[in-house]
């Protein structure tokens, strides 16, 4: 029985020595294939450097797009707030002198309605006396 492992480990060592002995060997054809590879490598690591860097440009691009917009709607917002107040102020103006005109106007209605008793009935329906 210990024969039988003994010799087994023998073969397996044998058989392992070969393996390793011809696998160390590194051929020409290896060393091409190799440089090869290598080459290959560097051509893709410019091509993904060369992408990488179009991807960059573009995005400062974008960036720079977005930018530009921010800053148009925010002037359009300032712009169109500005305008809608100047209007407003505007109407509330002509609102306030219409409404003094319509005082004045009531006002001159009371000191003749005591005169004209039509008058003083219609005012007095409207809770304008």
């Amino acid at each position: 029985m210990k024969l039988r492992i003994v010799a087994i480990v023998l073969v397996c060592a044998v058989i392992f020595t070969a393996v390793c002995s011809s696998a160390s060997e590194f051929t020409q054809e290896d060393r091409d294939r190799l440089i090869r590879v290598e080459t290959t490598l560097q051509i893709f690591m410019q091509q993904v450097d060369k992408r990488f860097d179009q991807m960059m440009t573009f995005l400062w691009i974008l960036a720079g797009i977005f930018t530009a917009l921010v800053a148009a709607v925010i002037g359009f917002a300032y712009w169109d707030r500005r305008t809608i107040i100047r209007r407003a102020r505007e109407e509330a103006m002509e609102e306030l002198k219409r409404e003094g005109l319509l005082r004045s106007i009531l006002e001159v209605l009371k000191e003749i309605s005591p005169d004209i008793p039509k008058l003083e009935e219609a005012l007095r329906r409207h809770n304008l006396l």
